[in-house]
């Protein structure tokens, strides 16, 4: 069967629209980080109603991500692509998919309470699972040519490694966030272990490390505008998360840095 064009006329014409995709991703990224000098992304603790009405969190996590899932999948079974078969892009679509499989099927499910999301919110964040699904994994599985020693290349051993790195730290923070009240308890307490003994936002910054490795091993510019986004919204909600704890808990931790051990 034909590969489905959507709205291009032909191939050449949708990996320049690719192409261009990623590079509003950019120009994203750079409005998304002006607007969070000013305000928090409304979700989790910063949720207010201001945003609109409230939606379950189990609901708005599974269904905001299920696009980066599914949209993926469709795009790979509609049509046999020649790319999908080659080892470097079956790697880096399985990187993809095994982190928006665990988000999506996995992840909301083992959340305890929580806040609902403001449907603004959840809105914004489905519709860049579909974009951000449909041009990564679109590139990957219809564009992308790497060469044959491509998976023994450090950009993308390193890459792969970060990605591993990032996605375990990522899995190990949310395990703790999700075990810091004991049955019956409510409230917020201090998150401990792992990487939290040396950033507030752990979890926040396993899955930058995950993306900024994916973005290396794929080594085009759709998975680094990917990496750069999400580096400015987790920065800013790492910071965001550290201010929160040294004003609500006395004996925060003053050693810990907000992201960046050590550091920052």
């Amino acid at each position: 069967m034909e590969a489905p064009l959507f709205w291009f006329s032909s191939e050449e014409e949708e990996l320049h629209g690719l192409d261009r995709m990623a590079y509003l991703m950019f120009i994203m990224a750079a409005c998304t980080f002006v607007s969070l000098l000013f305000e928090n992304v409304p979700y989790g603790r910063y949720a207010t109603n201001k945003y609109g009405f409230p939606v379950n969190v189990k609901l708005a996590w599974f269904v905001q991500e299920l696009p980066a899932f599914c949209m993926p999948m469709y795009l790979i079974f509609w049509s046999a692509s020649s790319k999908t078969s080659l080892l470097p892009n079956q790697l880096l679509i399985a990187m993809f998919f095994c982190h928006y499989f665990q988000r999506t099927f996995i992840y909301p499910f083992l959340i305890r309470g929580g806040k609902a999301t403001p449907v603004v919110s959840f809105v914004l964040a489905f519709v860049f699972c579909i974009y951000n699904g449909y041009m990564q994994v679109r590139y990957l599985s219809h564009y992308a040519e790497y060469p044959a020693h491509w998976v023994t290349h450090p950009c993308f051993i390193a890459g792969s490694a970060l990605w591993l790195v990032g996605w375990l730290v990522n899995l190990h923070s949310d395990h703790i966030l999700r075990n810091l009240r004991k049955p019956g308890e409510t409230g917020y307490k201090i998150p401990r272990g792992g990487m939290f003994e040396l950033v507030s936002g752990a979890n926040f910054l396993g899955e930058i490390i995950e993306w900024a490795g994916f973005a290396l091993a794929g080594h085009s510019v759709h998975s680094s505008a990917f990496a750069v986004f999400t580096a400015v919204v987790l920065t800013s909600r790492a910071v965001a998360h550290h201010k929160w704890y040294l004003a609500k808990f006395e004996d925060y931790p003053r050693n810990r840095k907000a992201l960046i051990p050590f550091l920052f």
